[in-house]
């Protein structure tokens, strides 16, 4: 017990010292562990978490701190990674391949995470070896704090929905397949909050006021989310609160988060909340229940259909969510105080989705690059300067036009740069991609090639700040982001079996002033491994 003592006051006086005695903080202890989960009415083998499945919701607040003591009881190495929290100038904690050592089996690793100016909906995942097939997901939620104005009342409830395509085969043989250069099969069906057809349940009272919090943790499609009978206002994306439309159903892409409210306004019965996939022959269906208290009569009649493979109807959702200017954010001052749309972009990143085989194996990339891991995380071989880790520039700002390829890609940024960045999709899929560490500003998306003249078509003033975005087949996605978060920092797609085939790089954002205010030490408890192993982390 004596070492884990240690670690535990090593890390609390880290906290304060890089936090703040103001910042409250939340303590977590997880175990990770193999059980068997039948969601699909096949036993197969499941991750949990504290035996949970899904594992358990974080629960927080605006600056929170929180230090999530891991326990890797599995037979192999194990990552968690928390998908758009920003990890503010730490990219150290961010729980991916090219930044964090693997907990290895048997042992322990502690997250000091800060939700620094965030709030939302999130979730977090394992990133390594295919276990997100598996699960070992959750929801984060961080809400406001107190004195902070939000732009709709509380709710009576607000729940978490987490909904994605899920296989009957386990993780492992899924990924079996994937090293031997094939191309996984099409799901067998679809989860929410990991229960199959019928199994998921959410009681409401009559004429009250509701929020579910949606993300999509599945592994490669769109899923289109409605209530029967039920209409949903949008109220947040990921960390913006949105101008309150409403929508019969919602598309939510791969990796993205939304928040609805929902009054509980009809007749006391059962409603079928119904989760299909967009853009798939055949297209796969689920559901849940509303359940009033009450009610007076179980789910009837026909499932309630929606949206099919209609790319415009989704193109067309996607550009009416915008940022409600007004609000606040995690400060107090308004939301569209920022005018991103007025400030120069000093340059354009453009990455196009590349397909193709090397050695004979299926890959993917991105600009003709496909990733390839190396023996050491990016990020420490960058903070010990170990040289033949990585070479920054090794994956262009451009499609080069060339033969696929793989390569351990590092693009380099300047820390402050004002950025464009257009993600093309020349495939026939939905795609969404994922920016590690930032929140950046959706500017437009169309079909076709993009050009300079797709600029005319910008929305230069309440476009949406998230920090996934879709990009629908054959089209571009456009997007501004701040580079003001010093850190290495992983680009990928959201399509699991795309990203683990070498769809993803990393954006090291750089400065040499070496000053506390732009970057954190690494942690004091960070393992070392590959080439790092047996340096030092630093004194307290």
């Amino acid at each position: 017990m004596a070492p884990n003592v240690a670690i535990f006051i090593a890390v609390g006086a880290f906290l304060v010292a890089i936090a703040g005695a103001e910042d409250p903080y939340k303590f977590f202890t997880w175990n990770v562990t193999y059980g068997d989960i039948y969601p699909l009415g096949v036993r197969q083998q499941g991750i949990l978490i504290n035996g949970q499945f899904p594992g358990p919701d974080i629960h927080s607040v605006t600056n929170d701190n929180l230090i999530i003591n891991v326990f890797n009881s599995l037979p192999e190495p194990f990552l968690i990674s928390w998908n758009g929290i920003q990890q503010r100038r730490n990219s150290f904690e961010d729980g991916v391949y090219g930044t964090t050592c693997p907990i290895p089996p048997g042992k322990n690793f502690t997250y000091i995470l800060q939700v620094k100016d965030q709030i939302g909906s999130f979730y977090y995942f394992p990133s390594l070896a295919f276990h997100k097939a598996a699960g070992g997901f959750g929801g984060i939620r961080i809400l406001s704090r107190p004195r902070i104005p939000v732009p709709f009342d509380e709710p009576a409830g607000d729940f978490t929905v987490l909904i994605g395509d899920w296989y009957k085969a386990n993780h492992t043989t899924l990924r079996r397949v994937l090293d031997a250069g094939h191309r996984i099969p099409f799901p067998a069906g679809i989860l929410i909050n990991g229960r199959g057809p019928g199994g998921a349940s959410f009681t409401v009272e009559q004429g009250k006021t509701y929020r579910l919090r949606i993300s999509n943790v599945g592994l490669q499609n769109s899923l289109n989310f409605r209530i029967q009978n039920h209409k949903m206002k949008l109220v947040e994306v990921e960390g913006t609160h949105t101008v309150q439309q409403t929508y019969s159903s919602l598309d939510v892409h791969c990796g993205q988060s939304y928040s609805v409210l929902f009054t509980a306004d009809q007749p006391g019965l059962d409603y079928y909340i119904v989760v299909s996939s967009r853009f798939t022959t055949p297209i796969l269906t689920t559901t849940g229940v509303l359940h009033y208290t009450n009610s007076v009569g179980k789910v009837s009649g026909p499932i309630p259909g929606g949206p099919t493979i209609q790319v415009d109807w989704s193109l067309n959702q996607a550009r009416s969510i915008r940022t409600n200017l007004t609000a606040s954010g995690p400060r107090p001052n308004p939301q569209g105080s920022y005018h991103y749309g007025m400030i120069n972009t000093s340059r354009t990143i453009i990455l196009q989705s590349s397909a193709g085989q090397v050695n004979g194996m299926q890959r993917y990339g991105l600009n003709s690059v496909s990733f390839k891991p190396a023996d050491t995380p990016l990020k420490l071989a960058d903070y010990f300067n170990i040289g033949g880790v990585f070479r920054v520039g090794s994956i262009s700002d451009r499609p080069t036009g060339g033969g696929l390829y793989q390569d351990t890609s590092v693009m380099g940024a300047d820390f402050r740069a004002y950025v464009e960045i257009v993600f093309e999709n020349p495939s026939d899929i939905v795609l969404s991609y994922h920016i590690d560490g930032y929140q950046f500003f959706v500017v437009g998306m169309d079909g076709g090639q993009w050009t300079t003249a797709s600029r005319n078509g910008y929305n230069l003033r309440d476009g949406v700040a998230r920090s996934t975005i879709q990009v629908y087949p054959k089209s571009w996605s456009a997007l501004y982001v701040a580079l003001d978060n010093v850190g290495m920092w992983n680009v990928r797609t959201e399509y699991w079996a795309r990203q683990y085939l070498g769809e993803q790089f990393y954006l090291r954002v750089y400065t040499n002033s070496g000053s506390i205010r732009d970057e954190f030490p690494i942690p004091k408890n960070a393992r070392l491994c590959g080439r790092a192993a047996g340096r030092h982390t630093r004194p307290l």
